[in-house]
């Protein structure tokens, strides 16, 4: 079952200035647009009535030319896209501002199919939701693990590509609190569909409390459950992948709001059907399937659900 969430992450909801210039530069072209279409629509059914032909009206006359009308349907196109092009270049200034001269505060680096996100000033790292505080600019350094990625959420801000040894970077903000769901814009293999990333957008306070539980270390097991979670963990080797970047980070894994990048909620029971066959949600990941007996699977959630 797909992962839900709560926001509205339509371009026509901005939660930004930046997806707030774009929204409005979609909206007024597509204003202008439809005044066109209904403009050329009349004159189409003026034509239609007007010059139909009729019992007894003479052969229609050839026009061979009329200078003014062709200045006319010639300058006024010109000038509207000189037009549109104003508030384009208003609007790519408006959304992309200039990040030359900043340290970034994030880096997410794009795998397939999944977002690796690294707090830079405090050394927290997360997978697949940004956390950031509302009303602070944020600078994002984008990098590639392996392709091609796109990374865009439409309620924060413009699309931007992310490949494989060109960094990137873009600011990005909200000016008010709530979760933006965005997903990778670029074609990049079979789980494309699925690599799913979340923007939330906390207060100050909030995300202030967030970050000082990231950078904690989660509790230890204490059962016996959930020690024998560990061992099963250390002994299938998921923490070779799970502790290089190869798969996400779990530190803090029971924190999270969804599993394997948006393709399921996080829950214990879809936590346990995941790490009983990962191919059943999400065909051709790179997580192995260890087939491991019923009573394993749920030792090995009774210890994740331990890291939060």
């Amino acid at each position: 079952m797909p992962g839900t969430y709560s926001a509205n992450a339509f371009t026509l909801a901005p939660a930004s200035p930046q997806a707030a210039a774009i929204s409005q530069l979609f909206v007024g072209t597509l204003i202008f647009l439809g005044a066109i279409l209904a403009l050329v629509t009349l004159l189409v059914i003026y034509a239609v009535i007007r010059y139909r032909d009729r019992p007894g009206a003479p052969a229609a006359q050839q026009n061979f030319g009329w200078r003014k009308l062709e200045i006319i349907w010639t300058a006024v196109p010109t000038l509207s896209l000189a037009v549109l092009s104003v508030f384009m270049v208003r609007t790519m200034i408006a959304s992309d501002l200039p990040t030359a001269d900043a340290k970034p505060d994030l880096r997410i680096v794009a795998h397939q199919w999944w977002w690796e996100i690294y707090y830079l000033k405090t050394g927290v790292v997360t997978a697949n939701e940004i956390h950031i505080p509302v009303g602070k600019r944020l600078l994002v350094d984008f990098r590639s693990a392996d392709v091609i990625h796109d990374f865009w959420v439409p309620a924060i801000g413009r699309k931007i590509d992310i490949v494989p040894g060109h960094p990137n970077r873009l600011w990005i903000e909200a000016d008010r609190g709530g979760t933006y769901l965005g997903a990778c814009a670029e074609f990049c293999g079979n789980e494309h569909a699925w690599m799913r990333i979340m923007v939330i957008a906390d207060s100050p306070e909030e995300f202030a409390a967030w970050m000082k539980d990231q950078a904690a270390a989660p509790p230890g097991p204490t059962t016996a459950e959930e020690q024998r979670g560990l061992a099963i963990y250390r002994k299938s080797i998921c923490i070779n992948c799970h502790v290089n970047s190869v798969g996400p980070d779990l530190t803090h894994i029971a924190s999270r709001r969804t599993l394997a990048a948006g393709a399921l909620d996080n829950t214990p029971q879809n936590l346990a059907a995941w790490l009983h066959d990962p191919e059943d949600f999400k065909p051709g990941s790179n997580m192995p399937n260890f087939r491991l007996r019923d009573d394993e699977v749920w030792a090995l959630v009774a210890y994740l659900e331990t890291q939060k």
